[in-house]
């Protein structure tokens, strides 16, 4: 055995917070590499693909570029530097772990005015329990309200935080050198960068990213191993082609691989199979292109193995050594997905309605989401979808919709478990940045929702920092609540902190809903009668049917109302007529808004056009008996 490296490459991972701005700066690394054609037309925000990765300024799907880098630090050739773009996200917890298990390092970018938040911390953790070099970039430093010197300070308390942490479990990690990081500063919208830390509010010194690209080159370590040894490589993500089918894309550990040879597929129950490699191909930028062969670190795409999955081996057919699965957290959150069942269903024709089509598309999911699950309930047409959160979740219900499913949605619970024969639930630290004069209403919001206040930081700038301990139930329906108090100038970001006892019941909603107690057209008459104790989710003429939540009362209980009742015509002359200028505006409810609403005995009906809330018990004679037994019971 001699280990081998390989100088003309580098696999890096940027990790972040949501909005720190990871796809701007991979975009100015491209363009500063000339990596992208001359005639190329080309987006801002590249790399996020998806349309609402689009829409949201999120990044949810971790994607993989590669820059060929010919600059003032590559002193023997062209570098070839792989750049991971990750989701800030923790809800998509999966993506980041799969593609920490393609690098050799992490760029982990800071905003330096919001500094490091709770996902930065979730992603640091994993990058330096994979014993990964890191680098501390501080991105914006042109922003007014910039921190530079104190974002420093809080990132590196946060590296020795983890590392006293992790140093526990992982005696063998080395301290010093997570504490040792290199720091650069960047502008990646205005693209430069510097290795001297700039004056707050200013850009750095350098008007290019070279600084940046040094310091990757210096500090991540080029891809090593095993000469001697056969072919070993990890399927890390996947793809489909209408051409090719289902495309892996591999990180080659070992050995190297060519297009058209037979290879041992090592799949994740044990078993083998050989298998042919029918097209292989290696990325540039942002498009793939077709190669011959492909060496240790190389990140590439393979097709011709129908059902291979996410962490299984492709290793050389006369050697099938497999290499360690991906570990994924467990998820925390689920909700039931089935076939709509209420009275409009299939109103709007070519529609996916029959539950073996969202069977089939669940079955899709699961090959490349590993962070989900899906378990089987009592119902034929229902499953039970468990998640790492409520936003991973909604991403699926929205994609589902947008090709044209209908689905019957149940409201987010949590995943408990029985330890010691008592349940435990999963709990949440709960980050909130908020002006001063909200503080009280959000403690007070916090304190109804079981949280428990763990620090409490005033800058002195007019805002606070707050972090508190939330049972995830509490968090369920918090966002709306949350920007509602905070006039929506307050920032809030929670990640996982695992598992405790049950905090006991918890009231998420105060407000009852208004419930539609016949079918028909809702009618301008009636809203204007009925608006002055409560607000609506309908508009006029919108049909309705029986248990369709239409809006909210101002109390607490629930009230059904006949909101299709029409003015009663007489030959009579009225002194006043209809004034629908008074008439309020109704609320129109997103997915997660709609998900965050609804209560245990509500669900959400997802069509490609309407999102509506309706009882799961539709007639209103059965809920009244299903109410009195409970309080019988109690």
């Amino acid at each position: 055995m001699a280990l081998a490296t390989r100088e003309d490459l580098r696999n890096v991972a940027i990790v972040a917070h949501v909005d720190h701005g990871k796809t701007t700066l991979v975009d100015a690394m491209l363009r500063q590499t000339n990596s992208f054609d001359a005639h190329a037309d080309v987006d801002d925000r590249v790399m996020d693909s998806n349309d609402l990765e689009r829409e949201k300024g999120i990044t949810i799907l971790a994607k993989n570029t590669a820059i060929s880098y010919e600059g003032e630090h590559a002193k023997n050739g062209p570098i070839t530097i792989n750049v991971v773009d990750t989701p800030g996200h923790a809800d998509f917890g999966g993506e980041v772990e799969r593609a920490l298990s393609m690098v050799d390092g992490v760029v982990l970018l800071v905003d330096s005015s919001e500094g490091p938040l709770p996902q930065t911390r979730f992603v640091l953790r994993k990058a330096l329990e994979a014993k990964h070099p890191v680098i501390l970039a501080v991105n914006k430093t042109d922003r007014p309200d910039a921190r530079i010197p104190e974002v420093v300070g809080e990132a590196q308390d946060l590296l020795l935080g983890l590392a006293s942490d992790i140093a526990e479990e992982h005696p063998d990690i080395d301290v010093d050198a997570i504490l040792d990081v290199p720091v650069v500063y960047l502008s990646g919208r205005a693209g430069a960068s510097s290795l001297n830390e700039p004056a707050n509010g200013t850009l750095p010194d350098g008007d290019t990213l070279e600084a940046l690209f040094g310091v990757i080159l210096e500090q991540v370590p080029a891809p090593t191993y095993d000469d001697e040894h056969p072919l070993q490589a990890h399927v890390t993500n996947l793809d489909s082609s209408p051409f090719l089918g289902r495309i892996a894309l591999l990180r080659v550990h070992n050995g190297w691989i060519h297009k058209g040879e037979s290879v041992a597929w090592v799949k994740s129950d044990g078993t083998q199979q050989n298998v042919r490699i029918t097209e292989l191909m290696l990325t540039k930028a942002l498009t793939r292109y077709p190669a011959e062969k492909a060496g240790p670190g190389d990140i590439v795409a393979i097709a011709g193995i129908e059902d291979i999955t996410i962490g299984e081996t492709i290793a050389d057919a006369e050697d099938t050594r497999p290499l360690p699965l991906i570990e994924i957290d467990e998820p925390a959150i689920s909700m039931t997905i089935g076939a709509n069942t209420s009275p409009l269903v299939g109103k709007v024709k070519g529609h996916k309605l029959t539950a073996r089509m969202i069977k089939d598309r669940l079955d899709r999911e699961l090959i490349g989401n590993v962070s989900l699950k899906v378990v089987d309930t009592d119902r034929p047409d229902a499953w039970e979808v468990q998640g790492r959160g409520e936003l991973a979740l909604s991403i699926l219900v929205e994609n589902m919709r947008r090709e044209g499913f209908e689905l019957t949605v149940g409201k987010p619970q949590v995943v408990t478990k029985q330890i010691d024969g008592k349940t435990h639930e999963p709990y949440e630290h709960l980050t909130i940045d908020t002006p001063e004069e909200h503080l009280g209403a959000i403690t007070q919001l916090l304190a109804a929702r079981k949280g428990r206040m763990e620090n409490m930081v005033n800058n002195g700038t007019g805002w606070v920092r707050m972090e508190f301990i939330v049972p995830a139930r509490g968090l369920i329906g918090f966002r709306s609540e949350f920007m509602t108090t905070t006039r929506g100038t307050g920032i809030a970001n929670a990640i996982s902190h695992g598992y405790d006892e049950w905090a006991g019941q918890i009231v998420t909603r105060n407000n009852g809903s208004i419930v539609a107690d016949r079918s028909g057209v809702v009618t301008p008459f009636s809203m204007i009668n009925l608006q002055e104790r409560m607000s609506f989710f309908v508009q006029p003429t919108q049909e309705v049917y029986e248990g369709m939540v239409i809006g909210e009362n101002s109390r607490s209980e629930d009230m059904d109302v006949n909101i299709t009742k029409e003015k009663k015509l007489t030959n009579m002359r009225a002194a006043s007529s209809d004034s629908f200028e008074s008439m309020t505006p109704p609320r129109v409810l997103t997915l997660e808004e709609s998900l965050e609403f609804a209560r245990e005995d509500e669900c959400v009906e997802v069509t490609p056009e309407v999102i509506r809330i309706r009882k799961v018990e539709l007639d209103a004679t059965s809920r009244a008996r299903s109410a009195s037994r409970l309080k019988n019971q109690k």
